[in-house]
Parts: structure tokens; C-alpha cells; sequence
């Protein structure tokens, strides 16, 4: 069985450089467009990582991550921040979240691959 990744991000161009980077790698994606359609993905379907933007419209990456952790499923969901925020607050306020993985953009697929592999449960 493969491992889903749900992908939260404003970015149509940038999702799509991660699902076909993650789809090669043999992972299926779920997209979403900002922190409120990522939350309303969440909707009991087993992720086994969620890789999200801070700066969104709607909902912002941390408060994202904040409201994804508030939910039972999601508790123990691994999740990458993949931006170009890399300001020591914000990577603080995003581990104090729960982030387990700060990535800047723009991102190399291999390196990106790497840190997917190290969260994912074999």
C-alpha cells in the first residue's frame, strides 16, 4: 500500500512540482489550496505526512498546523514547512506547532525525497 502525502500550499505551480516529484517517488498526493481546504481534507483519510506553505491566504501555514494537531487523527501526523520564510521565529512558532521539518524554497526534489523519507513510517 502506498503512502499518501496531503499537500497544503497557495501555489498551483508549486504543488504540482511536488506531486510530480512525490508521484515518481511512488507516493500518492492530496492537494490543497491554503490552510482552510487543507483542514477540510482532513476530513479522517490517513495521511501519512502533510507538507504545507506558512504565508497562505485564508489560513496560514502555522495556524494550520496548530488547528491539523488539535485533531485526534492527525495528532501524531508528521509535517514538513516548505517556504521561503526562514526567519528564527517563525521556524520556532512553526516547531512550537508541531513541525517536525523546516525546508526552504526553492526546494531540491532529492533533498525534499530525503527529509519525506526520514518522517514516513516504513
Amino acid at each position: 500500500m502506498s503512502k499518501t502525502i496531503l499537500i497544503v500550499d497557495d501555489s498551483y505551480s508549486l504543488r504540482a512540482a511536488l506531486a510530480i516529484a512525490l508521484k515518481g517517488a511512488g507516493y500518492d498526493v492530496v492537494e490543497a489550496a491554503d490552510g482552510q481546504d487543507g483542514l477540510s481534507k482532513l476530513d479522517g483519510r490517513k495521511y501519512n505526512l502533510i507538507i504545507s506553505d506558512v504565508n497562505m491566504p485564508n489560513l496560514d501555514g502555522i495556524s494550520f498546523v496548530k488547528a491539523a494537531k488539535a485533531l485526534s487523527n492527525y495528532k501524531f501526523t508528521p509535517i514538513i514547512m516548505l517556504t521561503t520564510e526562514g526567519d528564527n521565529a517563525k521556524v520556532q512558532a512553526g516547531k512550537d506547532a508541531g513541525v517536525r521539518a523546516w525546508v526552504l524554497k526553492p526546494f531540491q526534489p532529492p533533498a525534499l525525497l530525503e527529509a519525506v523519507a526520514k518522517l514516513i513510517a516504513p
